[in-house]
């Protein structure tokens, strides 16, 4: 599906069709030819020679194919007359639908802002209406050009307006009055898989659906890159719609590196009750001893999902290597790697790349690619410093734990206000004689001469708790001296005794 609309930054590309991929013969992205001008060229100058040689020329030229087609004469052995491919292309005012293209122009540096290499930037959706208002947000926020930005959307599988609020927040992106705003090529593609798991953070992170499920994303991901990878493309970017916060200059900060494949850290934000952050993307590690032995005794179509305690692989992932204060351009080499935000030059994928749908060295999708890429020569590094956020989403315990929480809440909330009923009615059920105490005090003490009185003697001295200590074993010691009540009669004067009266 192709929107009717563009950015005028895009017009003297596609020569002011309506998202055409193909410039017409005055666009200046490539350059058209007429394969029918190439043939005619070499037959012009057979007119005008004698019949002999026109004969001669006839006889090699219908000789020459039949011995191609068995193999026998080769293009290089051609004669320079009849060899079509060293003639130089050229443009037929005729005929605007051929066209030539160098892909050793879309070769991705690290400074393709400078060198306007474009970006195709790859979203997969599905019931993320909620999540396009912050998405295009951060879209409107990045500072690599957006006329050298091409948008491609996959929709599927979606039970929301996805489609809908898609193509509303498109439309006032292309209309924003800053052309400089305004992007370059925008596709909307809309398939389903058949994805029957839920968009729910327990349905999606469980451990029983990561391996049908991650074959699933595989395929839409090689889907959309299928049909939306041009060839003046000199990179991919991938990114998924939830990201929370994310620095604008992320695609001239990955560029930088100038490596294939290229993923920044990825964490999430919890509530204080839970810790405040954590890592979120585990998909991105190194191969440890551990799970290549792990690897060795699975069946050939087993898939090891990271991040679950079926798999303990104890392999060293990027998201724990992160420090905050870290120098953001450190690079970890990496083995598999997360969906969250990946770029890539496009020329791995023309390579023959992609996501396994399938149990490619037991692992599929975007840990399959990584560890493709690896195979097949390619660098595939991470940021462990560098680091995005995505959103939070409530497991299953957590949004138990969250309702346990809120009536928690409420119970504490019923108690204060029982409390403080009982306080009023406790207060309400006996007489304040507070007042009438004071009064009552000051009559007492009114007609008392205080001065007169020697506090000294009233008000006992402190006893020490080591004085007390040892009045206390003298008394003891006195009291188990006295065994025979004689004793008691010979300290007549210290010691009152009373003895039992007689009935």
């Amino acid at each position: 599906m192709s929107l009717p609309f563009k950015s005028s930054e895009f017009d003297h590309i596609h020569g002011g069709s309506s998202f055409s991929r193909f410039p017409s013969k005055s666009g200046s992205r490539k350059s058209s030819s007429s394969w029918r001008m190439m043939f005619l060229q070499p037959l012009a100058g057979l007119r005008s020679r004698s019949p002999v040689v026109r004969l001669v020329s006839a006889v090699v030229m219908i000789v020459v194919p039949l011995l191609l087609l068995v193999g026998i004469v080769s293009p290089e052995h051609l004669p320079s007359a009849l060899n079509f491919s060293r003639y130089e292309l050229h443009d037929d005012p005729s005929i605007d639908t051929i066209f030539h293209y160098d892909l050793s122009d879309a070769k991705g540096t690290g400074v393709g802002w400078k060198r306007n290499e474009r970006v195709l930037f790859l979203v997969p959706l599905r019931d993320a209406a909620q999540h396009l208002p912050m998405f295009f947000g951060h879209m409107a926020n990045l500072t690599y050009p957006h006329n050298l930005i091409d948008l491609a959307f996959l929709v599927s599988d979606s039970k929301d307006n996805t489609m809908e609020s898609l193509q509303q927040h498109l439309r006032q992106a292309q209309e924003h009055p800053d052309p400089g705003m305004r992007f370059g090529a925008i596709e909307i593609f809309e398939k389903d898989f058949g994805q029957a798991i839920g968009q729910g953070f327990s349905d999606r992170h469980g451990f029983e659906a990561q391996g049908p499920r991650r074959k699933l994303m595989a395929r839409a991901r090689n889907w959309l890159l299928s049909v939306a990878l041009k060839p003046d493309h000199s990179w991919v970017y991938w990114r998924d719609a939830d990201v929370e916060t994310v620095p604008p200059t992320i695609l001239e900060d990955l560029m930088s590196h100038n490596k294939d494949v290229i993923v920044p850290n990825v964490w999430r934000p919890l509530p204080d009750w839970l810790g405040n952050e954590q890592p979120y993307d585990l998909n991105s590690w190194q191969e440890s001893e551990t799970s290549l032995q792990l690897a060795d005794q699975l069946d050939e179509d087993a898939v090891i999902v990271e991040g679950y305690a079926e798999y303990a692989t104890w392999r060293p992932h990027l998201a724990y290597l992160r420090d905050p204060y870290g120098d953001p351009t450190v690079e970890m080499e990496l083995d598999g790697i997360g969906g969250v935000s990946i770029l890539a030059k496009a020329s791995v994928f023309r390579a023959g790349a992609h996501f396994p749908a399938f149990s490619f060295e037991k692992h599929a999708e975007t840990e399959g690619f990584g560890k493709m890429c690896r195979r097949m020569g390619y660098s595939v590094v991470g940021l462990p410093h560098y680091t995005i956020w995505h959103i939070y989403e409530p497991s299953t315990d957590d949004i138990k734990h969250m309702e346990w929480m809120a009536q928690e809440e409420e119970r504490q909330a019923k108690e204060a206000k029982l409390r403080q009923l009982h306080d009023q009615k406790w207060q309400a059920g006996y007489q304040d004689v507070g007042k009438s105490w004071i009064r009552e005090k000051n009559n007492i003490l009114k007609n008392t001469e205080l001065d007169d009185l020697d506090l000294d003697k009233l008000v006992p001295e402190p006893v020490s708790p080591k004085d007390k200590d040892s009045k206390d074993s003298k008394d003891s010691k006195d009291s188990k001296g006295i065994k025979d009540p004689k004793d008691l009669k010979e300290l007549d004067g210290k010691v009152k005794i009373h003895e039992p009266q007689k009935a």
